[in-house]
């Protein structure tokens, strides 16, 4: 985890500096700033940072115990841990991923489609929330 923290402070560093070089070089040969590029690396540098900050926050909260990850001498089985459950057999997440491509495509060309895809999203986000109280898997 040390050295997560460590990348992430590195890359924080490394945004920075491009951030820095990239504002000089654009006052320097384009004699204003472009903001685009400049904002976007300043954005990236703050986006570096928090991730730092977060992994450091959760290494203090675990009292500086190693992930299974870190250690040389972990086996294969220290690091499952149950993850959640998946439902492999679920047509949802299809029905969200439609729900998503009619979005955008609302967006790009048919504002009018926008409350068909908030009408697909609810009904996928219901669907796959309550999956398991009703039918063959009810608990």
């Amino acid at each position: 985890m040390r050295s997560h923290i460590a990348i992430w402070w590195l890359l924080t560093g490394f945004f920075l500096l491009c951030f820095g070089v990239y504002l000089g070089w654009s006052v320097a040969y384009l004699g204003h700033i472009e903001w685009t590029g400049t904002i976007a690396l300043l954005f990236s540098a703050f986006m570096a940072a928090l991730i730092a900050f977060y992994v450091q926050v959760v290494y203090r909260g675990q009292k500086g115990t190693e992930l299974p990850e870190d250690r040389l001498d972990a086996e294969i089985d220290d690091g499952e841990a149950e993850q959640g459950e998946y439902s492999p057999w679920s047509w949802w997440p299809l029905v969200l991923g439609s729900a998503v491509a009619v979005a955008v495509v609302a967006l790009a060309t048919a504002h009018f489609l926008i409350p068909v895809a908030v009408g697909l999203l609810v009904v996928g986000l219901f669907g796959w929330v309550f999956e398991y109280y009703r039918g063959n898997f009810a608990r």
